[in-house]
């Protein structure tokens, strides 16, 4: 991705992580997932991690609660560095966003995981 839709989209990701997110955009990240390719495991996990701390269920520290609202927020929106309706192009920003996002939350991802093996929520 070019340096400029870059800067632009983790402008984008930072205006998105102080935002509220809702039921709508969960669910819409659900549909949304399977654009995501190699990231669609990683980012459905990030999508239950967030309902789980929402419901009380899991407890993650702010920032990282932050990092995964943006992302979810930034798939989900119609705002982006490349839009959604350029074919291909456009969704290879959201998942330079999500990458970005499993970077940062490997190690909360991981804890995640270890604290629900087994369970089902």
């Amino acid at each position: 991705m070019k340096k400029v839709s870059l800067d632009r989209a983790l402008l984008l990701f930072e205006l998105f992580r102080t935002k509220k997110i809702t039921q709508n955009d969960l669910n819409q990240a659900d549909s949304k997932a399977a654009r995501l390719d190699d990231k669609m495991d990683d980012f459905k996990l990030l999508v239950v991690m967030c309902k789980d701390t929402l419901a009380g269920r899991y407890k993650m520290n702010k920032w990282n609660m932050s990092v995964i609202v943006g992302t979810i927020l930034y798939v989900v929106s119609p705002l982006d560095a490349i839009p959604d309706v350029v074919p291909l192009l456009g969704w290879l920003d959201d998942v330079t966003i999500v990458g970005y996002a499993i970077s940062k939350l490997s190690d909360e991802m991981k804890r995640y995981t270890l604290l629900n093996k087994g369970k089902t929520t």
